[in-house]
């Protein structure tokens, strides 16, 4: 099957780097000898990022290359607009780059090489950031983190250039700030991955739209992946675990209290000690009945909608 391409290219208020971004992207495309697009998605822009963009559009219009315009009513966020530009794209392959320029569309041909080598996948490391300090320690920190959490074998979750057979993106719901980590996602579904160094360079023109709060929103995304692809299917041993802890727990806590009364003449009515062992069993009884309904949503999700609890990625009939 020959392999055609989708590039995914979200914006929002970047007029000054549009034009100059679509010029070296089309530049890149026009060499590379496969069908090709690009799905532009404007998330929102309040500036003149769209009619900038379409006059760069009509200035290099070329056949071979299909062009999409994307526009979201208001802003919905990166995730949202990724999302669309997955939906939107025709592309067996699709590819991923922002629209700050700080991603070189010259790397194109290595992550497709990677393809045509076998890859399912295959994403940017930005070995030589031009961030500043703080946010590249940000980084580091948290890339740490998911090679630990998802025995992850790569270095940058979070550089955007990617390019992705469209297969493992298809079924893949992104919801909150998931695009964030969506190297994860992928390769978390069965992907065989590669990964590619690529040349980052420093935002000239706008402003990041990169703030620290998405620090604390990336955590807990973090938290409900793990959950949700160790323990999606059952539930019920994340939840009873932590209940019969809290159960034993609470029962070594009770005979505590009754030596203490028998044996110390220590009255439970000024004993603290049997508040916890309460608290510790009650909280013990909630966690195994949270567990038992997380047990009864999951079945009814998969068993309500026929869907599997697994993937296949072919079968052979001889």
């Amino acid at each position: 099957m020959n392999n055609s391409l989708s590039v995914v290219v979200p914006f929002f208020n970047e007029e000054n780097n549009l034009p100059i971004l679509h010029k070296e992207l089309i530049g890149v495309l026009r060499k590379l000898g496969m069908e090709t697009e690009i799905v532009y998605v404007n998330d929102g822009s309040t500036d003149s990022s769209a009619s900038v963009l379409e006059n760069a559009v009509k200035k290099t219009k070329d056949g071979d290359i299909r062009i999409k315009i994307v526009s979201f009513r208001k802003n919905f966020g990166q995730t949202a607009a990724i999302s669309a530009g997955i939906d939107k794209s025709s592309g067996n392959l699709v590819s991923f780059l922002d629209a700050d320029l700080q991603n070189d569309p010259g790397a194109l041909p290595k992550f497709l090489e990677k393809i045509n080598e076998g890859y399912d996948a295959a994403f940017g490391w930005r070995k030589q950031r031009k961030d500043k300090t703080v946010r590249r320690i940000f980084s580091v920190s948290a890339n740490k983190l998911i090679q630990v959490l998802f025995n992850y074998p790569f270095h940058d979750v979070g550089c955007s250039a990617r390019v992705v057979k469209k297969e493992f993106l298809e079924d893949l719901q992104l919801y909150g700030e998931l695009h964030r980590i969506l190297p994860v996602l992928v390769y978390l579904k069965g992907a065989k991955v590669a990964e590619v160094v690529v040349n980052h360079r420093p935002r000239l023109k706008g402003k990041s739209k990169y703030g620290y709060s998405r620090i604390i929103k990336t955590i807990i995304d973090l938290i409900t992946v793990k959950f949700l692809s160790s323990y999606g299917t059952k539930p019920s041993y994340v939840f009873g675990s932590l209940g019969l802890g809290s159960l034993f727990f609470g029962g070594i806590s009770l005979l505590a209290v009754a030596y203490r009364k028998i044996f110390l003449g220590i009255f439970v009515h000024t004993d603290p000690l049997f508040l916890i062992a309460v608290f510790l069993v009650l909280l013990g009884t909630q966690f195994i009945l949270m567990g038992l309904l997380a047990e009864l949503q999951v079945r009814t999700y998969f068993e309500s909608q026929g869907k599997p609890i697994y993937e296949i990625k072919e079968i052979e009939r001889f």
